[in-house]
């Protein structure tokens, strides 16, 4: 509806347009930004259960394996060893705050640039490493590079994409990471094989890999119109928005860009002005989503799951193999998520996947309580083993179509123009805490808690499961230059949104500041 005015009913506008091929090529390239993040998820946990790795940087952790009497759940308890994972995160999330302002102010294309040559040379580190401190560094050189791809990629996609579109294709990102987590479990089966002990380094080192198809692609990649206003050049966003929209009559969404532009520039502090009664809903979102994201455990399976099925007795390759069937299905089942999301809605995939790993928490904690008890003195038959490894693919299936790529895309796709790069930092950092948090935890708190660690994550996953239900509006097909119009309809929302923020001249959703 051509100039037709947003108002408070729900209604939202078609700007029209087509899905071009461009479109698609641009955000699919975007997307293999996520390959950097899985790669190093996936590879981590496989490095870190590999023997020859461990005796020589963690030969502590070795031999405390080699006791066949000790206790299963704590045999590989070290903070050292958690560090190794978790100090990618930390640096991840100090990172993503310049990445804000580089993203802001040089656009989002030289976000992703910055992160994949970073990312480069802390693989280059990682696969050379001959001690711990050079280990440690090249890990937090990763982590920068996380930082910034985490921060621009997701933003990028949200841009580009068109609104009945954004879901799909933002989840493109999600399916990067999944694909990266499932190479780096491949490649690590592969070079547990090699007899002569450095496989490990040929794992880290092939991070170097998808930096440089990240690298590649961010070269060639166009700016995001939305970026273009932002920084001036009107004219070649509005050639752009032709392009990607595949049409000449662009000039309704055009203008509702240029008004978010004008209005963001007004805001000289996003970080103070995101503050405001009227950022609060988005505010929340982008603390809550990505602190639940963490706490349903799901970096614990990725992180740790071969060090997890050797806990409860598979062997070395076994372990590893059974890390690449849940990276299998993690795949799988992002890929249902990309031909639902856009159909079904944002909020059904959150409540149906919060359901199915709620179960299956509560099942592995069962078994394996049944199973080692409170000792975790013993070994598990290879049945139980397996009824393990399957609800554990059950579980990592309805994170994969649900609070996996939903944790990056809504809060990529609620930010106004005006506050979307400090959002999308607070977003990234608040994930990375978590991330560094848990990481740097799990393998003390399954020592201490042993099966009950499950039902923990469990408590969490029922608790941001009616988080969902009770504050998430549906966002599916709504322009991200609308999105206010969504949260004032909201029952609880809504008293935060004043009315001017909803309807602007023109019929342009021209969200007005104090500033």
């Amino acid at each position: 509806m051509a100039g037709g005015t947003f108002v408070s009913t729900g209604e939202v506008k078609n700007y029209g347009g087509k899905v071009t091929v461009f479109v698609i090529m641009t955000c699919m390239v975007a997307a293999t930004g996520g390959l950097i993040f899985g790669y190093d998820i996936g590879v981590s946990g496989g490095v870190t259960s590999m023997e020859s790795f461990l005796f020589k940087f963690f030969p502590s952790v070795e031999q405390k394996m080699k006791n066949a009497h000790e206790n299963q759940y704590c045999k590989f308890d070290s903070q050292l060893l958690t560090s190794f994972t978790s100090s990618l995160y930390l640096a991840a999330l100090v990172a993503s705050f310049f990445a804000s302002a580089t993203t802001r102010a040089l656009g989002r294309k030289v976000s992703m640039l910055i992160g994949g040559l970073v990312f480069l040379v802390g693989a280059i580190l990682n696969g050379a490493a001959m001690n711990v401190e050079m280990l440690i560094i090249g890990r937090l050189l990763l982590g920068v590079g996380v930082g910034f791809a985490n921060q621009s990629v997701p933003v990028y996609l949200s841009e580009m994409a068109p609104a009945k579109l954004r879901g799909a294709l933002n989840m493109g990102f999600q399916l990067a990471i999944t694909i990266g987590i499932l190479v780096a479990q491949l490649v690590n089966y592969g070079t547990n094989q090699i007899k002569e002990g450095y496989g490990w380094r040929i794992s880290l080192a092939l991070a170097a890999v998808p930096a440089f198809i990240m690298i590649v692609g961010s070269v060639f990649l166009p700016d995001t119109p939305n970026s273009l206003i932002e920084r001036g050049h009107q004219e070649k966003a509005k050639t752009m928005l032709q392009k990607i929209r595949g049409t000449d009559d662009v000039n309704d969404e055009f203008l509702d860009l240029v008004d978010a532009s004008e209005a963001s520039k007004q805001i000289q502090h996003p970080w103070r002005n995101i503050l405001e009664p009227k950022y609060r809903p988005q505010l929340i979102m982008s603390i809550a989503i990505p602190f639940f994201q963490q706490l349903t455990g799901i970096n614990v399976i990725m992180f740790y799951a071969p060090v997890l099925f050797k806990t409860i007795g598979f062997g070395d390759n076994a372990s590893l193999m059974s890390a690449v069937i849940t990276g299998l299905v993690n795949v799988g089942a992002t890929f249902v998520s990309i031909l639902s999301v856009d159909k079904y809605g944002r909020r059904f995939l959150f409540l149906q996947g919060g359901a199915q790993m709620l179960i299956c928490q509560i099942l592995v904690g069962v078994v394996i309580g049944l199973q080692f008890g409170t000792t975790g003195v013993g070994s598990m038959s290879k049945g139980y083993a397996n009824l393990v490894l399957i609800l554990i693919c059950f579980y990592v299936a309805a994170f994969a179509w649900s609070w996996g790529p939903l944790g990056w895309l809504v809060p990529s796709e609620i930010f106004p123009l005006e506050i979307r790069s400090a959002g999308q930092a607070i977003n990234v950092s608040v994930n990375m805490l978590f991330t560094f948090i848990i990481g740097q935890i799990f393998l003390t708190l399954l020592c201490h808690m042993k099966f009950g660690l499950f039902f923990f994550f469990g408590g969490f996953v029922l608790i941001m499961t009616l988080f969902i239900y009770f504050f998430l509006p549906e966002t599916k097909n709504v322009p991200i230059e609308e999105m206010n119009g969504v949260w004032k309809n909201h029952w609880f929302w809504g008293k935060y949104i004043p009315d001017e923020a909803v309807i602007g001249a023109h019929g342009h959703s021209k969200a007005k500041t104090d500033a």
